[in-house]
């Protein structure tokens, strides 16, 4: 196997943005040629599944600036600062985005959602043991609405196309998995 290790020569940031960071990149190439690579430093986020006794699931729904559209996604947001444990990201984002409070976390999966351009990385998880603690706790500029349903039924959306955020699709199905192999009914 040949060597598949590129080499920063050099880098330089083309923007310093609130949540973004973006660099292009001169690169040794493993044949020896220079190449340039054009990236965006991001700083993770947590996305999470909450599931009910009654197997509902609590999503919601946003506009995507990027997309020009309303997504239906899990709870979901960044990491806030250097270090910042994903599992307090997730039940954190879970709170303030839908007012519930979970006792029991299960780490699902990490996935880099755009490998080509950006260094992301989802972690992903599922939340159980529910406890209402009151109103939503929206960041100043977000706007969510909570869609409640039930977990098969998200599932259904996503085989339908209802769901296509990645993040979410693939956090939805890994919690099945889970489910399944826990030998858990929804």
């Amino acid at each position: 196997m040949q060597n598949l290790i590129e080499k920063e020569r050099s880098s330089e940031q083309l923007l310093d943005g609130k949540l973004l960071k973006v660099y292009r990149d001169r690169v040794l190439l493993p044949d020896g040629q220079e190449g340039l690579r054009e990236w965006i430093d991001h700083p993770g986020a947590s996305a999470v599944v909450p599931l009910f006794p009654d197997g509902s699931t609590l999503l919601v729904r946003q506009f995507r600036y990027p997309a020009k559209s309303v997504f239906l996604e899990v709870p979901a947001g960044k990491l806030d600062k250097p270090g910042e444990d994903p599992a307090e990201a997730a039940a954190r984002e879970l709170e303030e985005e839908t007012g519930w409070r979970a006792a029991s976390f299960t780490k699902l999966g990490a996935l880099f959602p755009c490998l080509g351009y950006s260094n992301e990385i989802i972690h992903l998880y599922l939340a159980e043991d529910l406890t209402e603690v009151g109103a939503q706790h929206l960041e100043q500029g977000e706007f969510v609405e909570l869609a409640s349903t039930s977990f098969d039924n998200a599932l259904k959306l996503v085989r339908e196309g209802g769901i296509v955020d990645m993040k979410s699709a693939l956090a939805l199905l890994y919690a099945r998995y889970h489910l399944d192999q826990r030998g858990a009914s929804t």
